[in-house]
């Protein structure tokens, strides 16, 4: 198997976009399914690549997923502070799974985050039933940090989102 994680291109900002949408709805990670706001975000590849790097997973020609690295606080952080970077909206395609694709991405933003001056954490938030991702962040040394779990629709009680980081 060869998985390369490379910045995303333009010409794959649709798929990629697509490809995020799809794997968060049909792993029931959307509240109201095809009407989430949220779904929006997913999909604005060219958005989140304006404000942070966006890296794909790719193998053969194929994207098999993507991932939003964030270098520090800014516009797309959600939780990062000044010595931390972020990972966001991290997906694989059902093709992609099990094989290595969700890892060789979350490797790439820690190496990205490794790199960078004064960083000393790299941080994440997660849903409760991501468990196949809540299994790659451990393997990798990533910890929870129930203490800066958060819920980022305050009138929904059940959407609190749990937290990591790895210490660089």
């Amino acid at each position: 198997m060869d998985i390369v994680t490379r910045p995303v291109e333009p010409y794959e900002y649709e798929e990629l976009g697509e490809l995020t949408a799809q794997a968060y709805l049909l792993d029931g990670l959307l509240d109201f399914g095809e009407s989430d706001a949220y779904l929006g975000r997913l999909r604005d590849v060219a958005g989140r690549a304006a404000a942070a790097e966006v890296l794909v997973a790719v193998e053969r020609g194929t994207v098999l997923g993507g991932v939003t690295f964030v270098p520090g606080p800014g516009p797309m952080a959600d939780i990062a502070g000044p010595d931390e970077a972020e990972i966001r909206m991290l997906a694989v395609a059902r093709a992609g799974r099990g094989r290595g694709a969700g890892e060789a991405l979350v490797r790439a933003c820690v190496d990205r985050a490794r790199a960078i001056e004064g960083c000393r954490r790299i941080v994440l938030s997660t849903q409760r039933t991501m468990h196949s991702a809540h299994r790659v962040y451990e393997r990798l040394g990533f910890t929870r940090t129930p203490g800066r779990d958060w819920n980022p629709l305050p009138d929904l009680d059940d959407v609190m989102l749990l937290t990591y980081e790895l210490t660089l």
